[in-house]
């Protein structure tokens, strides 16, 4: 009898370790994903930047609240 609740236990422990390493690997993937789109967004933002100074507008006149879409 305490044989079958050893027994229990370690199937429940190997799927918790199996569940872990799942949500290790779906963190892992998201934090590389984060970062790419962090420097997507710095890179966005240093060319829009550039474009502005160029132009004379500047981001610090952009706001995207009072921006209307191309359809209006």
């Amino acid at each position: 009898m305490p044989e079958d609740r050893i027994d229990e236990l370690e199937i429940k422990l190997a799927f918790q370790d199996d569940t872990i390493e799942a949500l290790n690997n779906v963190i892992t993937e998201q934090d590389k994903r984060i970062k790419l789109l962090e420097d997507a967004v710095r890179q966005l933002y240093t060319e829009v930047k550039e474009r502005g100074d160029q132009d004379g507008a500047g981001i610090e006149n952009f706001d995207p609240a009072h921006e209307l879409p191309p359809h209006y």
